[in-house]
């Protein structure tokens, strides 16, 4: 007689949402690299702001920042197995984006110093990802208070 083991995996918010975070990654960097999705694609370089591929006809992309974007989705999935590394890979990977973010601000984007590279679009794309993983991290992983009726 054989008897079926079933385990139920049950993920709190936060590991979820390191999951989708990292799934979202993954497909960015994989659409990088898809002729057609990346408009220019012929003109994707290594890493230097000349590269004039664009994911989506909108944001910069070259074969560093796709390679970046997977990278951190391979992080996110492996991550988001545990609640306490889901939270350190969203605020980690938040705080990385928003320091992302003030360099695109600072430096000047036709200079060698833009080699990830970064247009106006994809600065404004790396703040709203900073602040939304921070804020999924930090919302998600604090503990769910039930109050009882009297």
């Amino acid at each position: 007689m054989t008897s079926t083991h079933r385990t139920s995996v049950t993920r709190s918010p936060v590991q979820q949402a390191a999951m989708l975070v990292g799934v979202v990654f993954l497909l960015a960097g994989i659409l990088g690299f898809i002729p057609g999705v990346t408009t220019n694609y012929g003109a994707m370089e290594f890493a230097e702001h000349h590269s004039q591929a664009k994911l989506l006809g909108l944001f910069q992309v070259s074969i560093l920042h796709n390679l970046v974007h997977l990278l951190f989705g391979v992080a996110g999935l492996a991550m988001a197995r545990a609640a306490a590394t889901a939270r350190t890979f969203l605020i980690g990977g938040g705080i990385i984006y928003l320091a992302l973010w003030i360099y695109g601000l600072i430096i000047d984007k036709d200079s060698a110093a833009n080699f990830v590279p970064i247009n106006t679009a994809g600065n404004w794309l790396h703040f709203a990802l900073g602040a939304g993983m921070i804020a999924l991290g930090v919302l998600l992983a604090r503990p769910v208070t039930r109050t009882r009726g009297l």
